[in-house]
């Protein structure tokens, strides 16, 4: 009985940790009123591997993760459009990716593109985008084996944050951030799932929530 109340309490624990790490705009409705296309853009990735690199392939490596979220986002997004969850669509990200390409951005300069500047380019009137801290290969997979204990340790291997900004004002409108822990997911595609899925009920374009908020 005591074991049973000290893992439900980790796992209460690691709930409400959940929760508070994810914001929401006072005004997500009035700026989203007309939302129709969301663009997913590379996240932004920092990495910094134990095993000596050279300058290049660490830029290479860190491109390879940022656009391996990118494409387990829209991967997900699509299961859960398909069940009509959203009331908004996504641009495919191989037209995304084209668009930046045409207009010369590349994913060493993205950051220094403003919401608005993207979004007139992408023809979208908003921007799902993020941060990758590592020092794992994300894409590659992480370590799954551990014994019971290792479930409540924080090996930590980083950190994602995923932010949603409007096109027409440039305001951050929802983001959510969360350590990548043993835990979280054993691949990019499983990270982002366990995420959005533990977000869902917070996620601001769902449906559901949207038709709830109005009555």
């Amino acid at each position: 009985m005591k074991n049973t109340i000290i893992i439900l309490f980790f796992f209460f624990a690691a709930f409400l940790q959940g929760q508070k790490n994810i914001y929401e705009s006072n005004r997500f409705d009035e700026l989203t009123e007309e939302h129709e296309i969301l663009a997913i853009i590379p996240f932004v990735t920092q990495l910094e591997l134990d095993n000596a690199e050279s300058k290049e392939k660490l830029r290479q490596l860190a491109e390879r993760e940022g656009y391996a979220v990118q494409n387990a986002l829209e991967t997900y997004f699509s299961r859960r459009k398909k069940r009509k969850k959203f009331n908004v669509d996504f641009q495919n990200v191989e037209n995304t990716n084209a668009l930046l390409a045409k207009e010369g951005i590349t994913y060493s300069d993205l950051d220094i593109y403003t919401t608005k500047q993207l979004c007139k380019i992408l023809k979208v009137d908003g921007i799902i985008s993020g941060s990758l801290d590592l020092n794992i290969l994300l894409s590659k997979g992480v370590p799954t084996n551990f014994t019971f204990l290792d479930y409540f340790s924080e090996s930590n291997y980083g950190r994602i944050g995923i932010k949603i900004s409007d096109g027409e004002t440039g305001k951050l409108l929802w983001k959510y951030e969360k350590s990548i822990t043993k835990k979280t997911g054993k691949d990019t595609d499983e990270v982002i799932d366990k995420m959005m899925k533990a977000a869902s009920r917070k996620f601001p374009y769902d449906k559901e929530r949207r038709r709830k908020r109005k009555n």
